[in-house]
């Protein structure tokens, strides 16, 4: 629901609130003085009548005429009209009809904050998407060579627990990467689950994160509960250090939701000591940042440091980013290699992108050594520190 329709959903309420309080404040019944009602119970002629803060309303028998008449407010005036035979209704006054109305808007007010917040939550829940038939391989991930072989032997462990479990062998309830921004952990932990053929869910730590307190720790529930259900699974937790941040006792209430998240991380990686069949891979930028009692071994057992691509790696981006692509006779690819030193390979990608775009705008297939100078110029936060190619 958008602002404009909260708005006008306010306003419509407002009017109805107003309407109510007008119509059962405009009395239109016809005024009779106190001694002819008096007179009228007396002779048996009052059908009904109402006994309001201030006045009374009542009904002549055999008339459709609404009358009204002074309150006498005596302890005996009820037991008068009832000993001459007038029906008394025990209907509510304008204040009490008022404060009825309040106290349902309140209400539903009230449980419609927690309905919206358990629809949030599961709305959440049905996001968590588990991919079953996961495409990528280690063949579209460049170097790494010797973390893809440890990664290979972790993974073979969480399908066969039984047999590593025989060799007194558990497996890793967590691994740690870490490293700068664009250097393919996300895109590494996605091809570890296609290679070993288990199920993925991929997550981020603003996914975690809630306006509602408490939202945030039955979301992490959820998701180790999911992937319990269809292990063997790979948890891959994103930008983890917004969620695992040392944490502050004494802070705002931010803070206090921070160590709730904290918390609730805790007690479900310590659940994985006794289950098997779910692997949890964290990827940050800032590690040390990261609550100490979360990164210690047990729960991440081990720690992976992503770095920039070397030379030879570098090479490998350019391969797999140019599949589609075709370099031209100009561009030699181990100086091209030689002057993305220093680049992530999100930028590579980025830079070769945007060279092939140049390339088709002026009507070529081929990309020059001209097309990667005006990409760098048109690409922000790059730069081509050595080789042929410099930025001009």
């Amino acid at each position: 629901m958008n602002r404009k329709r909260v708005i006008i959903l306010l306003i419509v309420v407002a009017i109805g609130f107003c309407g109510l309080f007008f119509y059962f404040s405009n009395d239109k019944a016809e005024y009779v003085p106190y001694k002819e009602f008096y007179g009228y119970v007396e002779k048996g002629d009052v059908a009904s009548a109402q006994i309001g803060e201030n006045e009374v309303w009542f009904y002549l028998k055999g008339e459709e005429t609404k009358y009204r008449t002074d309150n006498p407010e005596l302890n005996t005036f009820k037991e008068f009209l009832l000993l001459n035979e007038v029906e008394v209704k025990a209907e509510e006054g304008v204040d009490e009809i008022l404060v009825s109305i309040t106290d349902i808007i309140f209400n539903v007010l009230f449980f419609g904050i927690i309905i919206f917040a358990l629809y949030k939550l599961r709305g959440f829940i049905s996001t968590f998407k588990v991919i079953r038939h996961n495409k990528t391989r280690f063949s579209d991930v460049a170097g790494m060579h010797e973390l893809k072989k440890e990664m290979m032997q972790a993974v073979d462990i969480l399908k066969h627990p039984e047999e590593y479990a025989a060799k007194g062998i558990r497996q890793l309830n967590g691994i740690m990467l870490e490293g700068n921004p664009g250097n393919g952990k996300t895109l590494f932990a996605r091809a570890l689950a296609g290679e070993a053929d288990v199920n993925f869910i991929a997550t981020k730590a603003t996914d975690f994160q809630s306006a509602i307190m408490s939202i945030g720790p039955g979301k992490i529930k959820a998701l180790f509960r999911k992937a319990r259900a269809n292990k063997p699974c790979i948890i891959f937790i994103d930008e983890f250090d917004g969620i695992g941040e040392k944490r502050n006792y004494s802070g705002t209430g931010i803070d206090k939701e921070n160590n709730r998240l904290i918390t609730a991380m805790l007690n479900e990686l310590d659940g994985f000591t006794r289950q098997s069949g779910v692997m949890v891979i964290a990827a940050t930028n800032n590690y040390k940042a990261l609550d100490e009692a979360l990164v210690r071994a047990g729960r991440f057992d081990k720690k992976y440091t992503v770095p920039y691509p070397d030379f030879n790696t570098r090479l490998e981006l350019i391969d797999i980013y140019t599949k589609n692509k075709k370099i031209g006779a100009d561009l030699s690819i181990k100086d091209l290699s030689a002057s993305f030193e220093g680049l992530s390979c999100s930028q590579i990608e980025t830079l070769l992108n945007e060279a092939a775009m140049v390339a088709s705008g002026d009507g070529r297939v081929e990309i020059k050594e001209s097309d990667i100078i005006a990409a760098v110029r048109r690409t922000s936060n790059v730069s081509l520190p050595k080789g042929v190619i410099k930025k001009a």
